[in-house]
């Protein structure tokens, strides 16, 4: 005998639906989303139609989600006109009374829709030892938080936007688990706050514009993966208490990028020493006890590079830049070019380099990518250029063209890599080391004096003479790229005579 469940669906219209007479199909909605959930079964699909679901529209809050219901709005436009807004007590197991908007229950679903709650500590999503699903929906203008975990929970939170809300994004505490992915954090005070014993995974998401990305108190232990944490006004990554996150280990990099925060990428305020393998840091903007390991020292395999020593040319063996190319091949980068292979004293083209740096730093987009009229998309490093271009790092001439076959000058590569990192400006005193620091052009003097104080320039084979304007090798890009991730902390410094005298050590 075959059991089968059958599938209830359910429609709700605030404009139009009527919560007495109606039976809740598409052509005979509810009014409201609180009338639905009294006749839900398990495995019941709530479908939304755009409109406000509030008090005046008959909501009774806290809405709760039982378990095998699906609430399901507009997914593709992450909830926009769908708008569940109100507030109503929850006496939580683990926090006493709360105010909230909505609580998930076992393996309920939320898709697409916007939840705010206006009441003062206000939160918008509740999840207490569930394990719900909550994917493409916008979080904004909660009181406190727009999501709060605890208990045991263990929710999938997937391709959501949390967005100015007054305290935090999301919080996860007690023993919460489960995964936190593809997410956007914006404009709170706190993009993610992770307490207690909670240790979920944080991966892929995008926090910006808070004034804090991510805190971490008590013992909470969270795995972070390839987020990319840019542009909050104070800093990355708080470490408080007994926490201990996850920021990679040898075999699993960390992968996260930090850039332009004022005042730090990742603060450790504990007593322990952290260890962060394999994410792009600012060091001087490193706090507390921190050991910044780069992939390739913690890796122990030494069989990629030691193929490109087998596979590239016999120039290569004590080339004076064999390190810097070592290197790259241990940090899997040379796969930036098409046939993998690495020429040193060959000059480099423009859009070898926009690999080159596409690959090494995957910018953060700051500006819409230019179409060049000479790049056309079945261009082998069209994309490659589209990253480098929209990320700051490379640009084009004023007749729109790229010139992608054209060799890239060393003094380019220099100010490319100060713009597109976004490096503080120093004075241009440093420029005296150079011998032939009369052929700068004014326009570029303060970014190569960045560099020279970054440790970036490297001169071959005169460490005091620049040559801005000649093309560039294969070697020297190689070194310059490198040192320019040593700069950033995505990697140790390689000691060498042509790195230029302000390197760091």
């Amino acid at each position: 005998m075959v059991n089968s469940t059958l599938v209830v669906t359910l429609y709700v219209n605030p404009m139009t639906g009527n919560d007495t007479n109606n039976t809740g199909s598409r052509l005979s909605p509810f009014k409201s989303l609180t009338r639905a959930l009294k006749v839900t079964k398990i495995l019941t699909i709530i479908h939304l139609e755009s409109g406000t679901y509030n008090v005046t529209s008959g909501e009774v809050f806290p809405l709760i989600v039982p378990r095998g219901v699906t609430v399901v709005g507009d997914e593709a436009n992450i909830g926009v006109g769908i708008v569940i807004s109100g507030s109503g007590e929850y006496q939580s197991p683990s926090f006493g009374i709360q105010n909230i908007t909505l609580l998930l229950v076992d393996n309920a679903s939320i898709l697409g829709v916007t939840v705010t709650n206006p009441s003062a500590k206000g939160t918008g999503i509740w999840i207490e030892s569930a394990a719900p699903t909550l994917s493409n929906n916008t979080l904004s203008n909660c009181g406190r938080e727009g999501v709060f975990t605890t208990g045991t929970a263990k929710p999938t939170i997937l391709d959501n936007v949390f967005v100015q809300n007054t305290a935090s994004g999301l919080v996860m505490a007690g023993h919460s688990q489960g995964e936190v992915l593809r997410n956007v954090f914006q404009r709170n005070p706190l993009g993610i706050a992770i307490s207690d014993f909670a240790a979920p995974t944080i991966a892929n998401n995008k926090l910006s514009e808070n004034r804090t990305a991510i805190a971490l108190s008590r013992n909470a232990q969270p795995v972070l993966r390839q987020n990319l944490i840019a542009k909050n006004t104070q800093g990355g990554l708080l470490v408080n208490g007994n926490a201990v996150p996850d920021l990679g280990n040898t075999e699993d990099p960390g992968d996260n990028i930090f850039r332009d925060h004022s005042e730090f990428d990742l603060y450790n305020a504990t007593t322990q020493k952290l260890v962060s393998v394999g994410n792009q840091l600012n060091p001087s903007l490193v706090k507390g006890l921190v050991e910044l390991l780069p992939i390739n020292q913690v890796a122990g395999n030494t069989s990629s590079s030691n193929a490109l020593t087998e596979s590239a040319s016999p120039e290569l063996n004590g080339h004076w830049a064999e390190p810097f190319i070592q290197a790259f091949a241990s940090m899997d980068l040379t796969h930036a070019f098409a046939d993998g292979s690495y020429q040193p004293d060959k000059p480099m083209t423009r859009a070898q380099y926009a690999a080159l740096v596409a690959i090494a730093f995957n910018p953060f987009p700051k500006i819409p990518a230019p179409d060049f009229t000479d790049v056309p998309k079945d261009f082998w490093a069209y994309s490659a250029i589209q990253i480098a271009a929209s990320g700051g790092f490379v640009g084009g001439f004023s007749d729109r063209t790229f010139r992608p076959d054209q060799s890239v000058q060393r003094l380019q590569v220099i100010v490319s890599l100060v713009n597109g990192l976004g490096l503080p400006a120093v004075e241009r005193d440093v420029l005296e080391i150079y011998s032939d620091r009369h052929t700068i052009p004014d326009y570029a003097r303060t970014a190569v004096a960045t560099a020279t104080q970054q440790g970036i320039v490297v001169n071959y084979p005169e460490p005091k003479v620049l040559a801005p304007l000649r093309s560039a090798t294969g070697a020297e890009v190689a070194a310059m790229v490198y040192q320019a991730l040593v700069a950033i902390g995505r990697t140790s410094a390689i000691k060498s005579v042509y790195v230029g005298l302000h390197s760091k050590s």
